[in-house]
């Protein structure tokens, strides 16, 4: 699962653009307990959204005609530049080049070669997420595209991800772990063909971050309440927990998960 020290190629942030950030903050509030931070006029409006103190993800205003409602999640890098030149010779483009955040780290945005758009975060002073694994914070991804091999080689050469094939009644799930590390539980995501789940593939190849919760059936109802929409209902994955997926009022794509109880030694 997530690891706390922020090895390259793990995910080490994620941030919602959205074109009411007051809107979505009443809602993720709601939700997980989510309080904003508004950060200066030096960080263009950007903010953070912390739960007891400790920050889990960003957000940003983006207005309707400069993109669509959406989460986006950032990998580890120590060299923002060499990933964004790796990137290009595996197939990728630059969404946008590398750029300084001020004194926080250096970012990069780009699409691989399936159409879907991740970032990269090489840490300054900010060194990513001050929660993870937690109720209300990240626990996993999923790449939803078009080609898993194609995905796994592309992000093979970008960040040496390794990957395990998980079998379940129907078919298998291909999880991805850091480089060098040979241990199953050290995997952070998993990659899945975007046709096999209608539900995401109206959005196009993307990343979904996965946040934990203590109850996901609560969540649902919460979501409901709170104006959200359930895209895949609460269901039981053996031995992984209960999931159910979702879009936010503004239509960001973004699921939850009620971890299965780890098995006794």
């Amino acid at each position: 699962m997530l690891d706390p020290s922020f090895v390259t190629g793990a995910p080490n942030w994620a941030d919602l653009g959205t074109p009411d950030v007051d809107a979505a903050t009443t809602f993720y509030q709601g939700l997980f307990g989510w309080e904003l931070v508004r950060g200066g006029p030096e960080t263009g409006g950007y903010g953070m959204y912390q739960l007891r103190g400790r920050t889990v993800a960003g957000v940003m205003a983006v207005a309707e005609d400069q993109g669509t409602p959406a989460w986006s999640v950032y990998f580890q890098t120590p060299d923002a530049d060499a990933t964004a030149r790796t990137v290009e010779k595996a197939g990728g483009t630059a969404a946008f080049p590398p750029m300084d955040v001020l004194d926080y780290g250096r970012m990069g945005g780009f699409t691989d070669n399936g159409g879907a758009y991740f970032g990269v975060w090489q840490p300054g002073t900010n060194t990513g997420f001050g929660m993870i694994m937690e109720p209300g914070s990240l626990i996993w991804s999923e790449l939803y595209t078009p080609d898993v091999p194609a995905a796994a080689a592309f992000f093979h050469t970008v960040f040496g991800w390794q990957t395990d094939d998980m079998a379940f009644p129907g078919g298998s799930y291909t999880m991805v772990r850091p480089a060098g590390d040979d241990s199953a539980d050290s995997s952070f995501g998993g990659l899945v063909p975007i046709d096999d789940v209608p539900s995401q593939a109206a959005a196009g190849p993307h990343w979904l971050p996965y946040f934990a919760v203590d109850d996901c059936d609560a969540a649902v109802a919460t979501v409901e309440r709170l104006g959200g929409t359930v895209t895949m209902a609460a269901m039981d994955v053996p031995d992984v927990g209960r999931i159910a997926t979702f879009a936010d009022p503004a239509g960001a794509a973004f699921a939850v998960i009620k971890p299965a109880p780890m098995p006794q030694s």
